[in-house]
């Protein structure tokens, strides 16, 4: 009677209502009066399970995987992310573990490839100071391992020749030096698919030659017969759809033989150059590989796809990133190293959701907009980092509020209230 008096308490403590049906797994364990295990992943192959309840939240999820990896003094902060093979998002602070874990259940039942699989991880959220991370700490095997997935994703602007040394740097790094026994990754596990892509691309085919006009019949002679519409028409056309079809898929074959040769020449490259590495140890080649990734100035933000983007002053650009860090709001050209425009956080006056895919940034007298289907990711992460700095400024009881059906008020100026909820909540983790 006491450990459910006790289960009642802890749950009626949190009334956030649950998003999912009980897993019949969760079922049988609350009928035994257990707990259950979820297992938490965190970059590089390591895992951690914890017990948890069925008011088990992400918060405390975070809180224990910081109290067992010892990461409680670290600087940065840290989130929970649910992910599969081509997808990831924060975790909301106040989501219960429970409910993700039955709906990983029913995604996998019904999308049953491996590739679909769906975990929970721990991650470097806000990485206020990389400086102070200690080369032997397990953070630094964070850092590294989420710089690589970026290096993979195509989100660190680097030359092709800086791209094939970071390929290098990552196999001795997880194998050690060359051997002719050891097993290779895939390139796409190497190195961004994008630039092997690039390597192929073809100049615009020049538009085809204008057909001279039709002569005027001589006078005299009889206008030329045309058939009737759908004598002929149909076996013209299909005469013609197999012939492009075929050429197509001619074209698809060479396409990939060509991407199969760039392919197994960079992998070429970045195997000469991973015998010369031999010799360098599993921190030296983190270390060199993180150096290299360091030559960007952005490095340590978070890079988000604008579809579009204009501010008040008249400029305007399609496909971008915009970049979130600890001190600033950038954007780049998708590829380029250098940032169009970037804005301090001292400058921001507010930032908000303006609509269902507009998020609104106001940095002094200018008001910036920005089209991408990431509103929530953006806005939780400049929440995080405006909470984390005022915490580290010592003010830590003034955090940035969240509020439904209003912007986030930053500074003297906010924006106006839209009717489109702006944000839920905060990432999971403790700032």
């Amino acid at each position: 009677m006491d450990n459910y008096a006790s289960f009642i308490g802890e749950a009626l403590e949190k009334t956030r209502c649950r998003e999912c049906v009980p897993s019949w797994e969760e079922i049988q364990v609350l009928m035994g009066r257990q707990e259950m295990l979820c297992t938490v992943h965190y970059p590089g192959p390591g895992s951690c399970q914890l017990h948890i309840s069925s008011h088990t939240t992400a918060n405390e999820v975070v809180r224990r995987m910081l109290e067992k990896l010892g990461l409680k003094e670290s600087r940065n902060t840290f989130s929970l992310f649910e992910q599969n093979a081509h997808w990831e998002r924060a975790v909301g602070g106040s989501t219960i573990i429970a409910d993700i874990l039955t709906r990983f259940e029913n995604l996998s039942a019904k999308e049953p490839d491996s590739d679909s699989q769906w975990r929970l991880c721990f991650k470097l959220y806000c990485l206020l100071d990389a400086d102070a991370i200690s080369v032997d700490s397990i953070e630094y095997l964070f850092l590294f391992e989420q710089c690589h997935e970026m290096v993979v994703r195509g989100q660190l602007p680097a030359c092709e020749e800086n791209l094939q040394t970071l390929a290098a740097l990552r196999l001795q790094s997880v194998i050690g030096d060359f051997s002719t026994h050891s097993p290779c990754p895939p390139l796409d596990e190497l190195f961004p698919g994008h630039m092997v892509e690039a390597r192929l691309l073809m100049p615009p085919c020049s538009p085809p030659a204008l057909l001279p006009a039709t002569q005027p019949p001589a006078q005299g002679c009889p206008p030329p017969q045309r058939f009737p519409g759908g004598l002929l028409g149909g076996a013209l056309w299909n005469h013609t759809a197999t012939a492009a079809h075929k050429q197509k898929v001619e074209q698809d074959l060479r396409l990939r033989s060509r991407l199969k040769e760039e392919a197994a020449a960079i992998m070429s490259t970045i195997v000469e150059c991973w015998k010369g590495l031999a010799g360098y140890s599993r921190r030296d080649s983190m270390a060199a590989y993180l150096t290299i990734a360091r030559q960007w100035s952005g490095f340590g933000c978070t890079l988000y796809e604008v579809d579009f983007y204009i501010s008040s002053t008249g400029c305007f650009s399609q496909k971008l990133w915009l970049g979130v860090a600890a001190t600033c709001v950038s954007l780049y050209r998708q590829g380029e190293a250098e940032a169009l425009e970037s804005f301090p956080y001292g400058q921001i006056c507010s930032y908000g959701v303006s609509d269902s895919n507009t998020f609104k940034i106001t940095a002094g007298d200018r008001d910036l907009l920005f089209e991408t289907t990431k509103l929530t990711e953006i806005m939780q992460l400049m929440n995080a980092y405006f909470s984390a700095i005022r915490c580290q400024h010592g003010r830590g009881d003034d955090v940035v509020s969240i509020t439904e059906g209003t912007a986030i008020e930053v500074g003297f100026h906010h924006l106006p209230p839209t009717p489109t909820p702006t944000l839920l909540e905060l990432p999971s983790h403790p700032v």
